[in-house]
């Protein structure tokens, strides 16, 4: 009788033992002493009494993955920086509703498990929730041949952070006449690639493209960038806040009025900020139109802060210069939308 093995299945037990190894001084470095237990646990321990000095903290929590970018970092065997994209995203979408990161958890899934490019992510990963002081509690490495193609990676988080009920921001204070400050993104960030992809079809990624001034898959590459260091400085500056809305998936057409109360539209200037030169690019090639660019890309705007028409230049003075005033709330009577004059 022929006896077969896990790993002829397509499932290497001992490869998963090594990108832990490999892992493990990266994702500790994340911790600080609150962490009771994380790589290696059956589940990761955070003790609460982190929270003890709060008047009234309320968990949030966000999960969410970095789609087919990936497959822009397998055809160029570059795996540093979606671990950046994860974390940073998912910060983004914790910090619209006004919180700080606590903890954050990883899922990598793929075909086939090579350690070093698990390990790369992770370290990228580490490193995000460094920058934000965030730990890396925990996460899931899963091999399955036949669910993934070969070559393929995906790669999924999960955050939770913490905010004082009092300071919840919902989008319920924005009134009319409220300014709209755009903070810069640093390129697509981790929404789509799907259609930036069909357009590059059969392009070098290698390749310097003189209107980028640099390699085309450096700037697809770009990591998703966080603005946690951002908002922070609009608090301590005394900027009241009233509405904030990552520029995901649905661009700047789906996305800002998830935030707005009835009756509530935004007005967004087009020539208000500098389109990046990627999305120029992009739609130029693509023969995409307009209202197809901002459903699908952040076209420059990677986070929307919704302010006091008063203290739009104390906002922008705080932000400096990626940062502009891109346009304001005005009134509807229809369901809240973005408008573009």
């Amino acid at each position: 009788m022929n006896h077969i093995t896990y790993r002829e299945a397509g499932v290497d037990i001992a490869a998963g033992t090594r990108a832990v190894e490999l892992m493990k001084d990266a994702v500790r470095a994340t911790y600080g002493p609150e962490v009771l237990a994380g790589i290696g646990a059956f589940g990761g321990l955070f003790d609460a009494a982190a929270l003890a000095g709060m008047a009234a903290p309320v968990l949030v929590a966000s999960t969410d993955g970095v789609g087919t970018k990936t497959k822009i970092a397998a055809a160029l065997g570059r795996y540093d920086t979606i671990g950046h994209d994860i974390v940073n995203h998912c910060v983004n979408d914790i910090l619209v509703q006004g919180a700080r990161p606590l903890f954050f958890l990883d899922y990598i899934a793929s075909a086939r498990l090579i350690p070093e490019v698990v390990a790369t992510v992770v370290g990228g990963c580490a490193a995000a929730c460094r920058a934000v002081g965030c730990a890396l509690l925990g996460g899931e490495t899963a091999e399955m041949p036949g669910v993934y193609a070969p070559g393929e990676l995906d790669l999924v988080g999960t955050i939770v952070g913490v905010v004082e009920r009092g300071a919840i921001v919902d989008g319920r204070a924005i009134i009319p006449g409220d300014a709209i400050i755009g903070l810069a993104s640093s390129g697509l960030h981790t929404n789509g690639f799907s259609l930036a992809r069909r357009v590059f079809d059969g392009w070098d990624l290698t390749a310097v493209i003189p209107e980028l001034g640099r390699p085309l898959g450096d700037a697809l590459l770009a990591p998703h960038r966080a603005y946690l260091a951002e908002v922070r400085r609009l608090w301590d500056a005394g900027i009241a806040i009233r509405g904030l809305a990552h520029i995901t998936g649905g661009g700047l057409i789906d996305n800002p009025p998830r935030i707005f109360p009835h009756g509530i539209a935004a007005r967004l200037r087009r020539d208000s900020w500098p389109i990046p030169p990627i999305f120029q690019l992009i739609q130029r090639l693509g023969q995409i139109d307009e209202h197809e660019m901002a459903h699908v890309f952040n076209l420059g705007l990677g986070m929307l802060a919704i302010v006091p028409a008063a203290q739009a230049d104390a906002t922008l003075h705080a932000l400096g210069a990626d940062a502009w005033r891109v346009g304001e709330i005005i009134t509807c009577e229809d369901q809240p939308h973005v408008q573009f004059v």
